[in-house]
């Protein structure tokens, strides 16, 4: 009863409707087939009706007679199917020779058959759209799981989402969330998964699987839009790891108290590459080079192996930037970390996938 009075007065959240009614709000990508691919499948489905049809009708040929009162032939029983499933029925001329016969069922009719594929297949293609993608919508939310949602697609989303990507992380897992109809296009001709509404209202973000989420990237284009998400989002996820992007230094604090675990400060860090590249233009080229993981070096974090335990992280095998323990980065030459323990994660520098 309460939802049937939610649903009256339109006070129903987007998780309590059903999958046919989040149709366009959620939209899964769909794989890209030719035209004559999906053509070429509804021919050969209908060729197997014929037949299959034909056969049913030979097999009980004792209760059929043509109009001299011969028993069918297979030829006759393919005829008889042909007329049947194009829906002609029997009209004034009628072929009575097997040539004429075999003519108008190896031709005629699959010219009929194509005919009907492109006038009513597209017309039923388009009414069972929406069901179609109600089920896709249902069976998305119930393996929704350890994924990472991205609030915002503009650049900032978007070379986030692309980043995650390169670095193996599959579109599968990605959920943008943008009230932009236009960016959202944009992020499911990516291969990614949309939900359009607004990211600081906390049925949007149900609706994108943010309490079951593993990673959440704020990329708003307003600080304060990026406080709200982050609140949102970390009233329906305590543990998930969120990082977040903002224009001005001062809001730093407030984000962190937001439930942020990492705040990037976008306009003092393009600042820091700018005044880099007047005095040593190479530095930022190797930070963006570091910052690419598809190609030349990426930063990367990965476990201690045993063999490593004990020793210093300056004597492994890569070039070891810093070490995380408990939660906590150190750099290369803090005491804490002048040797290895198990349980340490190592932030280092790989080759990327084009050097390997």
């Amino acid at each position: 009863m309460p939802s049937r009075l939610r649903r009256r007065f339109g006070t129903e959240t987007l998780t309590e409707r059903p999958e046919y009614a989040l149709v366009g709000i959620i939209k899964i990508p769909e794989s890209q087939n030719s035209p004559g691919r999906a053509i070429g499948r509804r021919v050969v489905f209908a060729v197997c009706a014929l037949f299959f049809t034909a056969g049913v009708v030979w097999l009980d040929r004792g209760g059929y007679r043509d109009a001299q009162g011969n028993e069918l032939s297979f030829l006759d029983s393919l005829y008889y199917s042909a007329v049947t499933l194009s829906t002609t029925g029997y009209g004034d001329i009628t072929p009575i020779t097997p040539g004429a016969r075999l003519m108008n069922v190896l031709i005629i009719t699959p010219l009929r058959v194509l005919f009907l594929i492109v006038l009513i297949g597209t017309t039923l293609e388009v009414l069972t759209e929406r069901s179609r993608q109600a089920l896709k919508i249902q069976r998305w939310r119930n393996k929704l799981r350890n994924h990472t949602v991205v609030v915002g697609y503009g650049t900032k989303g978007r070379t986030a989402a692309a980043a995650m990507i390169a670095d193996g992380v599959k579109p599968a897992d990605i959920v943008v969330v943008d009230e932009n109809a236009a960016v959202l296009d944009t992020a499911a001709a990516d291969g990614l998964v949309t939900v359009r509404g607004d990211a600081t209202k906390s049925d949007v973000l149900r609706l994108a699987g943010v309490a079951h989420a593993a990673s959440i990237v704020i990329a708003a284009n307003r600080d304060d839009t990026a406080a709200l998400a982050t609140l949102s989002a970390r009233e329906l996820n305590k543990n998930a790891k969120i990082v977040a992007s903002i224009r001005n230094s001062e809001n730093t604090h407030l984000m962190q108290q937001s439930g942020a675990n990492s705040v990037v400060v976008s306009s003092e860090t393009a600042g820091r590459l700018l005044g880099l590249a007047t005095m040593t233009p190479t530095v930022v080229e190797m930070i963006e080079d570091l910052l690419t993981p598809d190609e030349g070096y990426a930063i990367a974090e990965r476990e201690v192996e045993p063999s490593e335990t004990g020793g210093s992280p300056a004597h492994t095998a890569d070039i070891v930037l810093g070490v995380v323990r408990n939660g906590t980065l150190y750099r290369i030459g803090d005491s804490e970390v002048e040797a290895i323990e198990s349980g340490d994660r190592l932030l280092y520098v790989r080759r990327g996938p084009a050097d390997k």
